[in-house]
Protein backbone atom coordinates (compact mmCIF):
# COMPACT_ATOMS: atom_id res chain seq x y z
CA UNK A 1 0.00 0.00 0.00
CA UNK A 2 1.40 3.46 -1.34
CA UNK A 3 0.39 6.41 1.05
CA UNK A 4 1.50 10.14 0.46
CA UNK A 5 2.79 12.11 3.18
CA UNK A 6 0.60 15.24 3.03
CA UNK A 7 3.24 18.37 2.28
CA UNK A 8 6.40 16.91 1.93
CA UNK A 9 6.52 14.37 -1.39
CA UNK A 10 7.61 11.41 0.71
CA UNK A 11 6.15 8.29 -0.25
CA UNK A 12 5.44 5.38 1.97
CA UNK A 13 5.42 1.83 1.00
CA UNK A 14 3.77 0.36 3.73
CA UNK A 15 2.64 -3.55 4.08
CA UNK A 16 0.47 -4.19 7.36
CA UNK A 17 1.38 -7.05 9.48
CA UNK A 18 -1.88 -5.99 11.05
CA UNK A 19 -4.95 -4.27 11.04
CA UNK A 20 -7.37 -3.61 13.98
CA UNK A 21 -10.52 -1.74 13.99
CA UNK A 22 -11.45 -0.73 17.30
CA UNK A 23 -15.19 -0.25 18.29
CA UNK A 24 -16.88 1.63 21.59
CA UNK A 25 -14.13 3.90 21.95
CA UNK A 26 -15.99 6.83 23.07
CA UNK A 27 -14.09 9.05 25.82
CA UNK A 28 -18.08 8.73 27.99
CA UNK A 29 -17.82 5.45 29.62
CA UNK A 30 -21.74 5.90 30.40
CA UNK A 31 -22.43 6.51 27.35
CA UNK A 32 -20.86 3.89 25.97
CA UNK A 33 -22.07 1.13 27.96
CA UNK A 34 -25.82 2.64 27.55
CA UNK A 35 -25.26 2.10 23.83
CA UNK A 36 -24.09 -1.19 24.44
CA UNK A 37 -27.28 -1.69 26.03
CA UNK A 38 -29.20 -0.61 23.27
CA UNK A 39 -27.49 -2.78 20.65
CA UNK A 40 -27.97 -5.84 23.41
CA UNK A 41 -31.81 -5.12 22.89
CA UNK A 42 -32.03 -5.14 19.24
CA UNK A 43 -30.10 -8.35 19.19
CA UNK A 44 -26.30 -7.12 18.59
CA UNK A 45 -23.94 -9.23 20.81
CA UNK A 46 -21.97 -7.12 23.32
CA UNK A 47 -18.17 -6.49 22.68
CA UNK A 48 -15.84 -9.22 25.01
CA UNK A 49 -13.85 -5.80 25.97
CA UNK A 50 -14.14 -1.75 26.12
CA UNK A 51 -12.87 -0.40 23.62
CA UNK A 52 -13.36 -4.12 21.26
CA UNK A 53 -10.57 -4.68 19.26
CA UNK A 54 -11.31 -6.67 16.24
CA UNK A 55 -8.57 -7.98 14.35
CA UNK A 56 -8.97 -8.06 10.87
CA UNK A 57 -7.11 -9.33 7.79
CA UNK A 58 -4.90 -6.27 5.92
CA UNK A 59 -5.99 -7.58 2.79
CA UNK A 60 -9.30 -5.76 3.22
CA UNK A 61 -7.63 -2.70 3.02
CA UNK A 62 -7.57 -0.41 0.26
CA UNK A 63 -7.41 3.13 -1.26
CA UNK A 64 -9.10 2.25 -4.46
CA UNK A 65 -12.44 4.93 -5.22
CA UNK A 66 -14.40 1.73 -6.34
CA UNK A 67 -15.14 -1.60 -3.73
CA UNK A 68 -17.44 -4.28 -4.08
CA UNK A 69 -19.49 -5.04 -1.40
CA UNK A 70 -21.32 -8.31 -0.69
CA UNK A 71 -24.73 -7.12 -0.28
CA UNK A 72 -27.50 -3.99 -0.48
CA UNK A 73 -27.58 -3.83 3.66
CA UNK A 74 -23.55 -2.19 4.03
CA UNK A 75 -22.59 1.30 4.96
CA UNK A 76 -19.77 3.35 5.64
CA UNK A 77 -17.98 5.08 8.93
CA UNK A 78 -15.65 7.80 9.13
CA UNK A 79 -12.43 6.94 11.18
CA UNK A 80 -9.72 8.57 12.11
CA UNK A 81 -6.82 6.25 11.11
CA UNK A 82 -3.45 5.82 12.70
CA UNK A 83 -0.41 4.11 10.40
CA UNK A 84 2.64 2.86 12.05
CA UNK A 85 5.78 2.26 9.84
CA UNK A 86 9.44 2.08 10.47
CA UNK A 87 8.76 3.36 13.77
CA UNK A 88 6.82 6.57 12.40
CA UNK A 89 3.00 7.22 13.38
CA UNK A 90 0.59 8.70 10.55
CA UNK A 91 -2.80 9.76 10.83
CA UNK A 92 -5.01 8.96 7.78
CA UNK A 93 -8.81 9.16 6.94
CA UNK A 94 -10.65 5.76 6.46
CA UNK A 95 -14.31 4.01 6.74
CA UNK A 96 -15.56 1.23 8.47
CA UNK A 97 -17.92 -0.03 5.57
CA UNK A 98 -20.11 -3.24 7.55
CA UNK A 99 -22.40 -5.53 6.69
CA UNK A 100 -25.08 -4.26 8.93
CA UNK A 101 -27.26 -7.58 8.60
CA UNK A 102 -24.65 -9.58 9.63
CA UNK A 103 -23.58 -7.22 12.72
CA UNK A 104 -26.92 -8.03 14.60
CA UNK A 105 -25.44 -11.46 15.00
CA UNK A 106 -21.98 -11.32 14.52
CA UNK A 107 -19.65 -8.09 14.55
CA UNK A 108 -15.97 -9.30 13.78
CA UNK A 109 -17.81 -11.20 10.82
CA UNK A 110 -19.46 -7.87 9.38
CA UNK A 111 -16.58 -5.76 9.49
CA UNK A 112 -14.48 -8.53 7.93
CA UNK A 113 -16.99 -8.80 5.48
CA UNK A 114 -16.43 -5.46 3.80
CA UNK A 115 -13.08 -4.10 2.31
CA UNK A 116 -11.52 -1.27 4.38
CA UNK A 117 -10.92 1.81 2.20
CA UNK A 118 -8.17 4.26 3.49
CA UNK A 119 -7.60 7.56 1.81
CA UNK A 120 -3.84 7.57 0.38
CA UNK A 121 -2.79 10.55 1.97
CA UNK A 122 -1.55 10.69 5.48
CA UNK A 123 -0.23 13.28 7.95
CA UNK A 124 3.23 12.04 10.19
CA UNK A 125 2.32 12.99 14.22
CA UNK A 126 3.72 12.70 17.28
CA UNK A 127 0.79 10.13 19.16
CA UNK A 128 1.30 12.13 22.86
CA UNK A 129 1.23 15.37 21.60
CA UNK A 130 -0.82 15.75 18.30
CA UNK A 131 -3.92 17.91 18.74
CA UNK A 132 -6.28 15.51 18.95
CA UNK A 133 -9.42 17.19 20.17
CA UNK A 134 -9.29 20.19 17.88
CA UNK A 135 -9.42 17.23 14.77
CA UNK A 136 -12.76 17.54 13.04
CA UNK A 137 -13.85 14.27 11.15
CA UNK A 138 -17.28 14.21 9.13
CA UNK A 139 -18.15 11.93 6.31
CA UNK A 140 -21.16 12.41 3.17
CA UNK A 141 -23.29 9.52 1.11
CA UNK A 142 -24.33 10.32 -1.57
CA UNK A 143 -23.89 13.98 -1.33
CA UNK A 144 -26.01 13.90 2.16
CA UNK A 145 -23.92 15.13 5.47
CA UNK A 146 -24.11 11.79 7.61
CA UNK A 147 -21.24 12.84 10.54
CA UNK A 148 -19.50 15.82 11.47
CA UNK A 149 -17.95 16.62 14.90
CA UNK A 150 -14.32 16.71 16.67
CA UNK A 151 -12.37 13.82 18.21
CA UNK A 152 -12.92 14.99 21.32
CA UNK A 153 -15.12 12.72 22.30
CA UNK A 154 -13.10 9.82 20.85
CA UNK A 155 -10.13 8.35 23.62
CA UNK A 156 -6.49 9.72 22.69
CA UNK A 157 -4.53 7.60 20.18
CA UNK A 158 -1.86 6.53 22.37
CA UNK A 159 -4.10 5.70 25.05
CA UNK A 160 -6.10 3.72 22.33
CA UNK A 161 -2.61 1.89 21.40
CA UNK A 162 -1.97 1.32 24.81
CA UNK A 163 -5.15 -0.42 25.10
CA UNK A 164 -4.85 -2.94 22.37
CA UNK A 165 -1.14 -3.63 23.46
CA UNK A 166 -3.05 -4.77 26.47
CA UNK A 167 -6.00 -6.87 24.65
CA UNK A 168 -3.84 -8.32 21.40
CA UNK A 169 -0.42 -8.36 23.40
CA UNK A 170 2.83 -6.59 21.25
CA UNK A 171 2.58 -6.25 17.59
CA UNK A 172 5.69 -5.47 15.57
CA UNK A 173 5.87 -4.62 11.98
CA UNK A 174 3.57 -1.90 10.50
CA UNK A 175 0.24 -1.43 11.86
CA UNK A 176 -3.20 -0.14 10.71
CA UNK A 177 -5.53 1.20 13.63
CA UNK A 178 -9.00 2.27 12.65
CA UNK A 179 -9.55 4.29 16.06
CA UNK A 180 -13.49 4.76 16.15
CA UNK A 181 -16.36 6.77 15.04
CA UNK A 182 -18.79 9.54 15.45
CA UNK A 183 -22.90 9.30 16.17
CA UNK A 184 -24.84 9.36 12.32
CA UNK A 185 -26.31 12.83 12.32
CA UNK A 186 -29.83 11.30 11.34
CA UNK A 187 -29.36 8.15 13.77
CA UNK A 188 -29.89 5.83 10.93
CA UNK A 189 -27.98 3.78 8.92
CA UNK A 190 -27.99 4.38 4.88
CA UNK A 191 -26.91 1.87 2.75
CA UNK A 192 -25.97 4.80 0.01
CA UNK A 193 -23.56 4.17 -3.03
CA UNK A 194 -21.14 7.09 -2.88
CA UNK A 195 -19.22 8.03 0.15
CA UNK A 196 -16.79 11.34 1.29
CA UNK A 197 -15.11 11.30 4.00
CA UNK A 198 -12.69 13.78 5.64
CA UNK A 199 -10.04 14.51 8.50
CA UNK A 200 -9.52 18.02 9.09
CA UNK A 201 -6.31 18.68 11.06
CA UNK A 202 -6.12 22.34 13.06
CA UNK A 203 -3.21 24.38 11.09
CA UNK A 204 -3.11 21.22 8.90
CA UNK A 205 -4.15 19.12 5.91
CA UNK A 206 -7.61 18.16 5.07
CA UNK A 207 -7.25 14.16 4.15
CA UNK A 208 -10.19 13.16 1.77
CA UNK A 209 -11.03 10.00 0.92
CA UNK A 210 -14.03 9.03 -1.46
CA UNK A 211 -15.23 5.77 -2.81
CA UNK A 212 -18.00 4.25 -4.61
CA UNK A 213 -19.67 0.50 -3.66
CA UNK A 214 -20.33 -1.93 -5.58
CA UNK A 215 -22.43 -5.32 -5.15
CA UNK A 216 -20.67 -8.43 -5.83
CA UNK A 217 -21.82 -10.38 -8.54
CA UNK A 218 -22.55 -14.00 -7.77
Amino acid sequence: MRLHVAGTGEVLTVDPRRLVVAGYTGRDEHAVAEHIAELAAIGVPEPATVPAFYDLDPGLLTTDPVVEVGGPATSGEVEPVVVRHDGRYFLGVGSDHTDRDLERTDIAAAKAGCPKPIGGSVAEVDLSTVDWDRIVVDSSVDGWPYQRGPLSALRRPDELLARLTAVLGETTGDLVVFCGTLPLLSGQFVYGAYWRTHVELPGGPTLTHAYETKQRSE
